[in-house]
């Protein structure tokens, strides 16, 4: 019988990283096999969290079969060629034309697909920007020192625009018990030099809106009085497929006035896969020309203005396949079956005795935001969320808010569509023992409190 080498007996057996270290900062010389390498991922990714018990996270972890097979036989779909690929490029113009029917836009609008809101926030922003300086330079009137207004319940990517856009950022500061902005925060901000108002539809702390409407008419207002036209741009990254069929008569979009762009997450309450996002312009008037490309390097004349430029098509075809799947009916039943587990998940947590439901009864997001109720010297938020984690594999944010109301320190857990009724009652449970275990020994050291970070996934 002949004896097997090496190479051969880990061929037939296994392979040599069971036994080597893996490949992490050279650029390795040779090649393996194509099971080795699968293999070799596999491996490493079984380290990672479970998207089951993943309750941090506001992306999409989970898509039928059938919109799965979607995406795998359309990954070499280049989006941005669209002479190659037409039929891609026009149903990214459906989805935006049913984008802009379920925000009733008014008439004729545009918008595009983006990587995810943060890309689709720069550009509805950027669009503001030079929509501003047409009017000022219409007026003979300065350019120079910019502003956008927009609450600290707003997400980061806001501030980075301002940042990396030369825009100076007024920021109303929350206040404890206060977790949103209306008129009365904005009015003192405004003047010539404002570009437009940020809502949030849907907010990452406590998963509440903005007073979108009381904006609007404080805007229409100013335009009377002032001559100031200042529009709002709506940060619906999470809200703006869940409001559509869980408040059907909250008035937040296109319905109002001053709302001229519209920006949304199809990865998160979209439930595609990450990342694809959409903006949607009230009109197509809205969408500064100046940010138009025209190129023809692909084969035809095509107008672009995202920030990307290749991009695969299989995310938007995803996308489509849910709007014809499920419709307003089925979306309409996928957002109420997340609210009612997370009903049952915020009766469970007040009936503990032992936390406070955030903004229980108003319009939110289907999750729950909750602390401690009373004194727990021992032990606090980060300490219940760094059990759950090491005893049972939950991710349960736990985080401060923005400052004027950083001293509140909350939870949140998001109900997604894969969360059973059963889950929630486990999760409860789960909760209670680490609540247990903590009356018994404390909480952990400051340091390990800091390992349990907020999920967001714009």
């Amino acid at each position: 019988m002949t004896q097997l080498t090496d190479a051969q007996t880990e061929a037939l057996y296994g392979n040599r990283f069971l036994t080597e270290s893996v490949p992490s900062t050279a650029f390795p010389q040779g090649g393996m096999p194509p099971t080795d390498a699968f293999r070799l991922l596999a491996e490493d990714l079984n380290l990672e969290g479970d998207p089951q018990r993943n309750l941090a996270t506001f992306v999409t972890t989970w898509m039928e079969p059938e919109a799965q097979r979607i995406i795998a036989e359309n990954l070499h779909r280049n989006f941005i060629d669209h002479a190659e690929y037409p039929i891609s490029a026009e149903i990214e113009q459906r989805c935006v034309r049913m984008l802009a029917d379920l925000f009733h836009a008014p008439g004729q609008t545009t918008g595009c697909r983006t990587q995810g809101s943060s890309e689709a926030i720069m550009l509805g922003a950027l669009s503001l920007k030079w929509k501003w300086k047409e009017r000022r330079e219409a007026e003979h009137a300065s350019t120079d020192r910019p502003n956008l207004v927009f609450g600290a319940d707003v997400h980061v990517v806001w501030e980075k625009f301002c940042r990396y856009f030369d825009v100076e950022p007024r920021i109303i500061p929350l206040e404890v018990d206060k977790y949103t902005i209306g008129p009365e925060d904005v009015a003192p901000h405004l003047d010539e030099n404002t570009i437009g108002v940020v809502g949030v539809l849907g907010t990452t702390f406590t998963g509440h809106k903005d007073d979108i409407a009381g904006i609007n008419q404080l805007l229409l207002d100013v335009k009377q009085e002032r001559g100031l036209d200042i529009p709002i741009h709506v940060d619906g990254a999470s809200g703006a497929f869940v409001w559509p069929f869980l408040y059907p008569e909250s008035t937040w979009d296109f319905q109002l006035e001053q709302v001229r762009s519209i920006n949304v997450s199809g990865h998160k309450y979209g439930l595609v896969y990450p990342g694809i996002g959409w903006l949607v312009f009230r009109e197509t008037s809205d969408l500064a020309q100046d940010l138009v490309f025209y190129e023809n390097y692909l084969g035809k004349t095509d107008a672009t203005f995202t920030l990307n430029f290749s991009t695969g098509a299989a995310l938007v075809l995803a996308q489509y396949y849910n709007f014809v799947r499920l419709g307003r009916d089925g979306y309409t039943y996928v957002m109420r079956q997340m609210q009612q587990n997370a009903a049952a998940l915020a009766a469970n947590l007040r009936a503990s005795g032992r936390f406070e439901v955030i903004g229980d009864g108003q319009e939110q997001l289907p999750l729950v935001a909750f602390r401690l109720s009373g004194e727990h010297a021992s032990y606090d938020e980060s300490d219940i969320a760094w059990q759950l984690s090491a005893e049972r594999g939950w991710m349960v944010p736990a985080y401060t808010l923005p400052p004027r109301a950083e001293k509140v320190k909350i939870m949140r857990a998001l109900v997604k569509q894969t969360m059973s009724r059963e889950q929630v009652e486990r999760l409860t449970r789960d909760i209670a023992d680490a609540c247990a275990t903590l009356d018994e020994k404390g909480g952990t050291h400051p340091a390990e409190r800091e390992q349990t970070k907020m999920g967001t996934g714009y």
